[in-house]
């Protein structure tokens, strides 16, 4: 866990740091904490460098502002972003985080590549509602409305096979700061999106859960109408959260609701085969290998940009460092050196262990040969690889 002191707010945030992934910062519901997330981080470990953090009060973030707003959250999501110097990133919200998302999509269209908005709405309930859930916070206390507010999370029969969960959050939302909370209530109060998102052209994916008693689908239904392009998916079964409740669902939408539609139905375009080549190879080996493209050679290096990079390493079936893995062996198999050093070199960006490197190698030696691997040493230590066994002895 780090810690970000924002203009308005001081942030607790955790960052995966895979810099060589695509970013994806991702904003918990009211009441909750980044830790709804966990598990969907888990499964996307490989993929995407997550990035989550607590909303103010919440969690270890510190308190809110007293001039509290939703589009001063999405200016901490900016602040946020700027300080791990990431300029583009894909979002997911939650409830509320889906409304941080719809202020991103007004506010910085233009750093937003894929964007999911689940169980939120762009009007989020009525402002008397908001106001008297702010007033009850404040005279009554989280902790002694817990157990109400998160019934209303969890789909019933998620609730009922599932107590130790709903008990475990009721814990989290009575720990949280009263005054925060209400301030993020009377926040959300003042939310109206219905006029102000079709200047946002990009794709939107918007997700509902079938038995949200707080967002119901029809609410998300509306969202999508003030969109220019957005594509709505019920989850079946699934309330308020489903991060918690439906994590391996989730990720899978997340993975299907990118830029490819589908693997092989849906090309890629040189510009996102460029974005991804870079971040595995490096943006100067990519802009050295552009600038001294010919006549010749310019078609064959758009080819490798869309195949190789976009469909290709692109494709989510597996992580990077899998893919790494794979193409180091064969390289080595094959004998072909200059991609192979390649290879090595974008092997140690990509975090792979010396152990793991090893044991590629080993694999190529006893499945394509001991000469073949030999060489393959030989040249990883040219690359950088390993330790002198004297110095590391001393």
């Amino acid at each position: 866990m780090t810690y970000l002191t924002t203009k308005s707010h001081l942030i607790a945030y955790q960052d995966s740091g895979k810099i060589y992934l695509p970013a994806l910062i991702m904003a918990h519901p009211l009441g909750m904490s980044r830790a709804v997330w966990d598990e969907i981080c888990d499964r996307l470990h490989g993929h995407y460098r997550c990035i989550r953090w607590d909303l103010p009060g919440h969690g270890s973030s510190g308190e809110a502002a007293n001039d509290l707003t939703i589009p001063m959250l999405a200016k901490d999501v900016l602040d946020l972003a700027d300080a791990l110097q990431i300029e583009n990133f894909s979002f997911i919200g939650t409830s509320i985080g889906g409304a941080i998302g719809q202020s991103l999509c007004q506010m910085a269209a233009k750093r937003l590549d894929q964007v999911w908005l689940t169980n939120t709405g762009a009007v989020i309930g009525t402002k008397e509602a908001w106001a008297e859930r702010a007033a009850n916070v404040r005279q009554l206390g989280l902790a002694q409305m817990a157990e109400n507010i998160v019934a209303r999370w969890f789909a019933p029969n998620f609730a009922k096979q599932h107590p130790e969960i709903v008990q475990g959050w009721q814990v989290q939302l009575s720990r949280n700061d009263n005054e925060s909370y209400a301030k993020l209530c009377e926040a959300l109060a003042e939310v109206d999106n219905r006029d102000k998102l079709m200047s946002y052209e990009d794709k939107v994916n918007l997700l509902a859960g079938a038995e949200d008693v707080s967002t119901p689908p029809a609410t998300l239904a509306a969202l999508q109408s003030a969109f220019s392009d957005a594509h709505l998916t019920v989850f079946v079964n699934v309330g308020h959260v489903p991060s918690i409740e439906a994590p391996e669902q989730l990720v899978e939408y997340i993975q299907t609701n990118t830029a490819r539609a589908t693997v092989g139905q849906t090309g890629i375009s040189y510009e996102q085969g460029l974005v991804q080549r870079k971040r595995i190879l490096g943006a100067a080996h990519v802009d050295k290998a552009s600038k001294n493209a010919t006549t010749l050679d310019q078609p064959f290096q758009q080819f490798i940009t869309r195949n190789a990079w976009g469909e290709l390493w692109g494709d989510p079936s597996l992580t990077v460092q899998q893919r790494s893995m794979v193409t180091t062996a064969m390289l080595a198999a094959l004998g072909r050196d200059g991609e192979l050093g390649l290879h090595l070199r974008t092997a140690k960006r990509l975090g792979i262990s010396e152990a793991q490197l090893r044991q590629v190698l080993m694999h190529v030696a006893i499945y394509a040969g001991v000469p073949a691997a030999n060489h393959a040493f030989s040249l990883a230590k040219d690359n950088g690889w390993g330790e002198s066994i004297s110095q590391h002895q001393s």
